[in-house]
């Protein structure tokens, strides 16, 4: 295949590796000598240096050409790329370049026929001589069949001759390898999943499509050759078998494999045995079961370009059309295969493309039914869908017809403007109707962007070939590698109409396609499409730098998108389906902006819409929360609802951003943004980045903008109250730092409307605390009577959490309000009253450790004992979680005196029921401990005898305890619990001997378990051996 410097490497690879560059390079550095042309056939050999420490290699190179194309290559490198080698490129560029010094020859069958007999014998015998190893033989059998008198060799007049060329009948193409490109796409195919192979097999697409438009033939034969092995890919037959989908990449390559065969069935130059030859392919293709089929639901037969278009009567009949076009589906061959009924013949279309200058004349409109000039008289299209008719135009592109392909454009165009107005005319008729009814359809039953066919990409790129700015030939040899320059455009007058050009038509194409309401496609990889188009159309734009007269046809298309009605995705009613204009707006609002304010929000703000997240309802029914009617109404499922959202929230932004300083506009972008915007994460980031735009370092804050983000950010509270996300604390903190920007009344306003903002632990917790924190104080710098306002604000915000959550929100209303007496004295009357309702232990005991360590250990033996009086551990729970908590509150009842401990004794002998733990408290009890005086001094108390109360009924409730878990650990024991048996009748025996007859008793428990469980004797023997 023909190497050039059209060739695009991948990303990343240096110019330099391009074969064509490094054939120059080796010609340009002398390395190519004894060239020889012999009729037809070029020769020579071409020195390449080696790498460090190694030896040049010298590769002998062949070459095979018939009327300007090269017919065959070989080259001793055995290169096995799909593009001829460097040292073809050199030896063809030499030929070329320096064509005075190649040694000519005439072709070799006539040199011979100047020889007499003794010369060709002489001539054969040192050729063989020279080459006798290889030519030996082949020289042998020759002669073997010319010896034969019936041999097929000597029924034929004359013989080969590789260098006298082709004859003048006899077809001529360029040298393709095909079994190199059939293993090459083979190879690349089984590296689908990375990024290099998809790359390097879009190349080859590219070289398709300049096969095409050098009208080579190769080009159709290479793209049968991939489309061969596209079809031999085991990963179909599997993707097929497990009921998936292709991969993305794989799917985008199916997709350009199909409109390239619309383009070389769709060829104006092709003979019709070609074309039908093709077409059997296709149809052989088409049949087979692992072929994919077109994803989304366009139809083939879309509605053709008319100069009128009649509104629908409603949804249902729009919904039953969808239903029958979703139905339709075909495969990615489907769209060549109706390419092929297709024809050039048309009279009005080889006018449009033969002349600029074609206009009607007197007898042109009567001759048909169907206008084909506009007012002004320039060419017209009709009678075909659109992107049948950009489909042609792409054809004429890619077999290299530019200037037809440019007329052909401008007609379309012609008739999208016509269509256009008509359009208008028709929404006017019946806009009131359409205003009252609130709802439309859609009119055109297939989008233009997302299309298969790429119908304005392909009417857009032909548009701005036109007006490329030629730049120099690429650099041979640049210092650095290829970076991607800057494409620059200049205005091309249209023929015909004065004051217009093609960049400005190439803008409103694709403007007239991204605005245009449409629905979107159904299923994940349709849908991603229409995206990735979007961005693709729009990235052709940012090339585009607007002038004057390019900012003019914004101004024009922007508002004939307002008033398009339902055939305009910016009109005042929508279909609930139709795909969202954020990515068009956001840039048609950054274009606008410095040129037309107003019209760059009015276009922007209609723009935020997203229809299918708004629930349906009748007249006068109250409207739900939009969160729950996301998923329950959405026909067909939409895969790419979060960039949707996030696109709405791009655009957003930008508004806001670009408001700041202008309060009309901020409030109508903040209404726009709590109308249409349903996410609360979406939502918050609109917050924050208000507020970091409010707020710059170097300037004073936009109080407005402030005020707006604290609103959006209420807001997101709102939303988010009863549905708890794993943001919400984060949400809630930046609320309070927001709050903080904009001053004290802001703040003390978010902590006195809480119950709707806020969960009391929130309130408690984040709220009242870091709005009081010494850093927002400073941040406020308020003076003494604000600063208490501000404190007593925040302590009743923390005292109505702890009524309405005392559990979780009790500890930190009495550490707010430690400084306030008034305060905290209601805050522990509210713990009170909750004990009595039912707070439990674990929080009381919480509560109660907190009041001893703010030196207040009555308050903390009260609660300690409402725990208790809540507390129930039963006899085998000797890991409770209370444990500990009942330990620290025998411990302050000791230390606070007699009367405290009498006091919590019973409560201990009711609520405990475990045996080592009441044990563990008795020991306790019985040594020296610390108590406190009259004003809190630590002062001795004098250990408690076991024989007199409160501890003896402390320890008969140890002992029955222990009696009752004995008999119960023996009902079912095994074995290998007899160990941990005999050692808990070890403790039992400690609690026993605490009793003054408490022997006599262990004695009596023993003798009493020996008679009752005489049946484990191993057990009973292990008692006796330890116990007597």
């Amino acid at each position: 295949m023909y190497s050039s410097l059209g060739y695009q490497p991948p990303e990343g690879e240096h110019d330099a590796r391009v074969p064509f560059a490094r054939g120059l390079r080796l010609l340009q550095s002398g390395a190519v000598d004894r060239v020889l042309q012999v009729g037809f056939h070029l020769s020579g050999n071409i020195r390449e240096p080696g790498g460090p420490g190694e030896p040049g290699r010298i590769y002998h190179v062949s070459i095979s050409f018939d009327r300007c194309k090269i017919t065959s290559v070989s080259c001793g490198c055995d290169n096995r790329d799909l593009f001829y080698c460097a040292h073809v490129v050199a030896l063809s560029l030499y030929r070329i370049r320096h064509a005075r010094q190649v040694e000519l020859r005439l072709p070799i069958s006539e040199t011979l026929s100047q020889m007499n007999r003794d010369q060709l014998q002489k001539f054969v015998q040192y050729l063989i001589s020279a080459h006798h190893t290889e030519v030996l033989p082949t020289a042998q059998r020759l002669a073997d069949e010319i010896l034969l008198l019936g041999s097929e060799i000597n029924l034929v007049n004359g013989a080969p001759d590789p260098t006298a060329g082709a004859g003048i009948e006899d077809a001529n193409c360029w040298h393709l390898d095909e079994e190199q490109i059939q293993e090459q796409v083979k190879q690349l195919l089984s590296n689908g999943g990375y990024y290099g192979a998809s790359q390097q097999l879009r190349s080859m697409f590219c070289k398709v499509r300049e096969m095409l438009r050098m009208r080579d033939s190769n080009g159709a034969r290479m793209l049968i050759l991939m489309t061969e092995q596209f079809l031999q890919d085991p990963r179909l037959v599997l993707w097929r078998q497990q009921g998936a989908g292709m991969t993305d990449k794989c799917r985008q390559l199916w997709d350009e494999l199909g409109a390239l065969w619309v383009c070389v069935v769709l060829s104006p130059h092709c003979k019709l045995e070609e074309r039908a030859s093709w077409l059997q392919l296709l149809g052989k293709w088409d049949k087979l079961d692992v072929c994919p089929l077109e994803e989304g639901d366009y139809s083939f037969d879309g509605p053709s370009l008319q100069p009128t278009s009649a509104l629908s009567p409603g949804p249902e009949e729009e919904e039953e059309e969808e239903v029958m076009a979703a139905g339709s589906h075909h495969t990615v061959f489907g769209r060549a295969l109706q390419a092929g009924s297709l024809h050039w013949s048309d009279a009005h279309l080889q006018k449009i493309l033969a002349s600029d200058s074609y206009g009607p004349s007197l007898t042109s409109n009567m001759s048909s039914d169907k206008p084909i000039f506009d007012a002004q008289g320039r060419p017209l299209w009709l009678g075909e869908p659109f992107p049948t008719a950009c489909a042609r135009v792409d054809t004429l592109r890619a077999h290299g017809y530019p200037h037809q392909a440019l007329r052909l454009a401008g007609a379309v165009v012609n008739t999208l403007r016509l269509q256009q107005r008509h359009q208008l005319e028709s929404y006017k008729q019946q806009k009131k109707e359409l205003l009252q009814k609130g709802y439309t359809c859609i009119t055109n039953k297939e989008g233009w962007v997302g299309h298969p066919l790429d119908p304005i990409g392909c009417l857009c790129r032909a548009l701005l070939e036109a007006c490329r700015v030629e730049e120099e030939t690429l650099a041979l040899y640049p210092d650095s590698g290829p970076e991607k320059r800057k494409v620059a455009y200049q205005h091309v007058l249209v023929s015909g109409s004065p004051g217009e050009s093609y960049l400005a038509l190439a803008l409103e194409v694709v403007l007239l396609g991204l605005g245009q309401q449409r629905a979107l496609p159904e299923g994940l990889y349709a849908q991603d499409k229409v995206v990735r188009n979007e961005e693709q159309l729009l990235a052709l734009l940012e090339e585009v730098e607007l002038d004057e007269r390019l900012v003019q046809v914004l101004r024009k298309q922007a508002g004939l998108l307002l008033e398009g009605g339902p055939f305009s995705g910016f009109g005042e009613v929508l279909f609930r389906e139709s795909v969202p204009m954020h990515t068009c707006a956001r840039y048609l609002f950054t274009a606008l902006l410095p040129h037309d304010p107003d019209l760059a929000y009015r276009l922007a703000l209609r723009a935020m819409r997203l229809p299918v997240l708004e629930t349906a309802l009748p007249a006068g029914e109250p409207h739900p929360n939009p969160l729950d009617s996301i998923m329950s109404n959405r026909f067909p499922r939409w895969f790419i609802l979060g960039h949707l959202e996030t696109r709405q929230c791009e655009l957003a932004s930008a508004m806001l951003t670009a408001a700041k300083g202008d309060p009309k506009w901020l409030h109508a972008v903040l209404g726009s943004i709590q109308q249409n915007i349903h996410s609360p994460a979406l939502l918050f980031k609109l917050a924050q980045d208000a507020c970091k735009t409010a707020t710059p370092a170097s300037a004073p804050p936009d109080t407005t903008l402030l005020g707006i983000a604290l609103e959006l950010g209420l807001q997101v509270m709102r939303m988010t109250l009863n549905t708890m996300t794993w943001r919400r604390r984060e949400m809630v903190r930046w609320l309070v730092s927001c709050a903080t920007e904009i001053g004290p009344q802001a703040l003390m306003n978010v902590m006195q409307n809480w119950y709707s903002l806020f969960t009391p632990v929130e309130a408690a917790t984040i709220v009242a605390v870091t709005g009081t924190t010494h850093a927002t104080l400073l941040r406020l710098q308020l003076d003494a009577s604000r600063r208490e306002e501000l404190w007593a604000c925040a302590r009743t915000l923390a005292l109505q959490c702890a009524m309405k959550d005392p559990q979780n929100c009790a500890l930190p209303a009495l550490t707010l309000c430690e400084k306030n007496h008034a305060a905290f004295e209601a805050a522990y009357q509210i713990v009170l009253d909750a004990a009595a309702g039912g707070l439990g232990h674990a929080h009381l005991f919480t509560v109660a450790r907190y009041m001893e360590h703010r030196g207040l250990p009555l308050r903390a033996y009260k609660l300690a004992t409402l725990a208790l009086a809540q507390l129930s551990i039963a006899f085998n729970q000797d890991s409770h979680p209370a444990v500990n908590d009942v330990l620290w509150a025998c411990s302050l009842s000791h230390s606070l005196g007699r009367h405290e401990l009498s006091a919590i004794v019973p409560l201990i002998i009711r609520s405990i029921h475990c045996a080592p733990m009441l044990s563990d408290i008795l020991h306790r009890w019985t040594l020296s401990a610390p108590g406190l005086g009259p004003l809190g001094a630590r002062r001795a108390a004098k250990p408690l005898g076991t024989d007199r109360a409160p501890l003896c009924q402390l320890l008969d409730a140890a002992v029955s305890a222990y009696i009752t878990t004995s008999h119960s650990r023996l009902t079912h024991i095994s074995p290998r619990h007899y160990g941990d048996f005999i050692e808990f009748l070890g403790k039992a025996r400690e609690t026993f001997l605490l009793a003054p007859d408490g022997h006599l008793q262990f004695a009596q428990f023993l003798e009493n378990l020996k008679q009752t469980y005489k049946g484990k004797k191993k057990l009973m023997l292990l008692v006796r051996e330890r116990f007597g």
